[in-house]
């Protein structure tokens, strides 16, 4: 009886070691099927794109045999709902504009504090569309560039682009050179991250709706196309300037801005001329969204008027493969990276 008494205690042990075991290989086998490729597809809300799974090659004995690294890439529609929508969903529509109150940089800097330092920001819930670069040439407008910082860091983080700031501020006493001040902004912007687009705006416009996108087209875009200067109309239809954004295929391919128009005018007219000559048109948004206001100024010293405006313009045909990037020569006298935008402060010479 002692025998028999003992026999049975042992089999109900082994069948309880049994039914452990049976459940902790269950246990196994869930996990491995949870971490595995397969599985994972159906989890979008994980990064897939950083995500490395290390497990045994199918059909192989799991015997002495070494793991490989499976890397999950993810497909092409998992990948499409990451960019930002073609309409942003945060944007406002006609906004108020006015230049009455005076702003500090820490107030701008206190309301906008994503922005990475140099002025650089992108989305974080969303991959932008572009990598737009905003040029703004500059020489004393400290005034009117704390108005601009106000109204477009907003603005810009609405329309949901990665963009940078950069006031590339003209050294010295010189006359002042857009055109020029524009190149160097372009190259020197390239050199930061891989821009795709290129907006040239004069410190003192500010667009008036943020359905006009700060972004680039199939064709050169003209921004500022309904100045409150103008009383919201047109001057002319050849005009392209203000505010203007290219691609860096749109812009290389006319050679840049000429670097010979030393005072106010003309190099945006040579600019429209160049595009015509690559074959490229000017598009531009309707006259409602594509309101500005402009801050209303003195003309600025060593701003005069240009008087060899209309004789360069003459020769545009002439000095467009000779006058502009690849002619371009500057000396950096500064950098700095400060909370809201990258100053660049250069020497362009003189005329």
């Amino acid at each position: 009886m002692a025998g028999v008494t003992f026999s049975a205690g042992c089999f109900r042990r082994l069948c309880a070691l049994v039914t452990v075991l049976g459940a902790v290989q269950l246990l196994l086998a869930l996990v491995y099927i949870l971490y595995t490729k397969e599985t994972l597809s159906f989890m979008p809300f994980i990064n897939m794109a950083l995500l490395n799974i290390t497990r045994l090659p199918e059909n192989r004995s799991m015997d002495n045999m070494p793991s490989e690294t499976v890397t999950y890439t993810p497909s092409a529609s998992m990948e499409k709902s990451l960019i930002c929508p073609e309409t942003p969903p945060h944007l406002v529509g006609p906004l108020s504009i006015n230049f009455t109150h005076p702003i500090s940089l820490e107030a701008v800097q206190k309301n906008n504090p994503d922005v990475e330092e140099g002025g650089h920001w992108r989305p974080r819930d969303c991959i932008a569309r572009q990598k737009v670069a905003i040029i703004i040439p500059f020489r004393d407008r400290e005034s009117h560039l704390r108005y601009w910082l106000h109204y477009l860091h907003p603005i810009l983080q609405r329309q949901q682009q990665e963009y940078g700031v950069y006031v590339i501020n003209q050294y010295g006493e010189t006359t002042f050179n857009r055109g020029k001040l524009s190149n160097v902004g372009f190259v020197e912007a390239k050199k930061q991250f891989d821009y795709e687009c290129f907006v040239f705006s004069d410190v003192d416009i500010v667009p008036m709706d943020d359905r006009n996108f700060y972004k680039c087209y199939s064709q050169p875009r003209h921004l500022s196309v309904a100045l409150d200067k103008f009383e919201f109309q047109l001057p002319y239809a050849q005009i392209f300037g203000g505010v203007t954004a290219m691609s860096l295929e749109q812009f290389t391919k006319i050679n840049g801005y000429p670097n010979n128009y030393w005072g106010w005018g003309g190099e945006d007219d040579d600019v429209y001329q160049r595009l015509s000559m690559r074959g490229m048109s000017i598009s531009r948004p309707d006259s409602q969204t594509g309101r500005c206001r402009m801050i209303k100024h003195q003309r600025d010293t060593h701003n005069e008027l240009n008087p060899k405006r209309l004789d360069n313009l003459r020769h545009t045909r002439q000095t467009i493969n000779s006058d502009g990037l690849n002619s371009l020569q500057y000396r950096i006298v500064s950098v700095e990276k400060n909370p809201l935008y990258t100053n660049v402060t250069v020497d362009i010479g003189r005329p």
